[in-house]
């Protein structure tokens, strides 16, 4: 807020010294205009003094003058006339009209009479029209009363966007920071901005998941130590039979040998039963990692095509490597949108991983009354032994040697298309790997 407010402090600045400057340039422009003019008579006076008559003078190398008009009636000897009645006073009406055409305004221009007395001799009145040379100082007015509006509008959005957009983001940039440290008890402020609408919808329901993950968690936490605790008890029965006939063998208390394959017997049922108990543990822990849920409904082929494309590539572009999409027509496909793009998001997310950089493309295809769109990358691939472990919980090919992860993302990805009544498969191509999502056609 600082910072912007120094920003703003510097444009009124900035704005002000550049209208001062355009302020003394157009009073120097009209001393300068004025004088112009007066030159121009004075030039022109002496040189109709010098020619002793009035003649017409060039005024084509003229900037302010425009018209020379040259009056030779004169007033009774030794008057100097003053207004047009004087001037007309005892003339015949000829030349009343002559004097009141001579003084009459032309086309709007400035005018200004002064005697033409060669050798001290009066022989008439010159009228110059002229132009005041504002033609500058209008054009500098202009600018500056642009300047002041443009001004005015560029403070007035800057005030808009410190009071709409910069005051009501410095109040919500705590709500992140505080949501990672675990305070989901703050509340998005309802300030009416629609400039930050979706941004508080998305924080109120990002503190809402995080609410229900922890509550969750906690729940899977009860559950698996109340299951931990209720396995570690009855697997004691079991295991105490396996010691107990385990140790009667090793000291040989047994007689016969009917008793001897007995007790073995015995040990091989208890060892199934904690089998179980071991099974039920892994199911269960299995569970709660794919406890994903999945939303009903449809999207369009392009929308999905547009939203990975816009999220990577730029990503692709970055670590250089081609992003190829092929031809696909826009159909509508059955699923949640969401949980589609978190899928495409881990198939990408490996082709950038494993593949060698070269390239990855997108491909389209239709088969069974359903979408097909596989994605291919460039780079080492795993065994023929390895590629139907790919979606096993926790497996990692030997391409992923020496890379982090988890292997749980391809795992997670077929529950969910699974969830969608999809299917997601995989592929050796000569030189990549190749998956495949199906998904149902609306």
């Amino acid at each position: 807020m600082r910072k912007y407010n120094v920003i703003m402090a510097f444009s009124m600045l900035t704005c002000l010294v550049i209208s001062v400057l355009l302020y003394v340039l157009c009073r120097y422009d009209e001393n300068e205009e004025d004088m112009g003019y007066k030159v121009e008579i004075n030039r022109i006076m002496a040189g109709l003094e010098e020619a002793g008559a009035f003649s017409e003078p060039d005024l084509r190398n003229m900037v302010y003058v425009k018209g020379v008009y040259f009056l030779p009636q004169k007033p009774a000897a030794g008057v100097e006339p003053e207004t047009v009645q004087e001037l007309t006073a005892g003339a015949e009406p000829e030349a009343v009209q002559d004097i009141e055409s001579f003084y009459r305004n032309h086309n709007g221009l400035h005018s200004t009479v002064q005697p033409l007395a060669p050798g001290g001799k009066l022989t008439g009145y010159v009228r110059f029209d002229y132009t005041a040379g504002t033609g500058n100082r209008r054009i500098l007015w202009t600018a500056e009363g642009l300047l002041f509006f443009f001004w005015l509008m560029i403070f007035g959005l800057l005030w808009y966007v410190r009071q709409k957009v910069i005051r009501p983001f410095h109040v919500i940039s705590e709500m992140p920071y505080e949501l990672s440290k675990g305070n989901l008890s703050v509340e998005p402020e309802e300030d009416g901005s629609r400039f930050f609408g979706r941004f508080l919808w998305g924080i109120g329901m990002l503190r809402d998941a995080l609410k229900a993950a922890r509550s969750r968690t906690m729940e899977l936490e009860k559950e698996k130590k109340l299951l931990l605790l209720s396995i570690s008890h009855d697997i004691k029965i079991p295991l105490s039979a396996v010691k107990l006939y385990a140790k009667a063998l090793q000291e040989n208390m047994y007689d016969t040998e009917e008793q001897r394959r007995y007790a073995a017997r015995q040990i091989g049922s208890h060892a199934g039963e904690i089998e179980n108990f071991v099974k039920e543990i892994v199911s269960t822990a299995s569970e709660d990692i794919f406890d994903i849920e999945v939303a009903e409904g449809e999207f369009y082929l392009q929308d999905y095509v547009e939203k990975v494309r816009r999220f990577y590539v730029p990503k692709c572009r970055l670590v250089m490597t081609e992003l190829a999409t092929g031809a696909y027509e826009n159909k509508i496909l059955k699923g949640d949108m969401n949980r589609a793009f978190e899928v495409m998001g881990n198939l990408m997310e490996n082709a950038l991983k494993y593949g060698d950089g070269r390239k990855i493309s997108l491909s389209f295809y239709e088969e069974d009354f359903c979408q097909v769109i596989e994605v291919f990358n460039t780079g080492e691939t795993v065994t023929a032994q390895e590629l139907p472990h790919l979606f096993d919980s926790f497996y990692r090919g030997s391409n992923a040697r020496g890379r982090e992860g988890s292997g749980l993302g391809l795992a997670v990805s077929r529950r969910i298309m699974q969830r969608m009544e999809g299917d997601i498969f995989a592929r050796r191509e000569a030189d990549g790997m190749c998956f495949g999502l199906v998904f149902r056609l609306g």
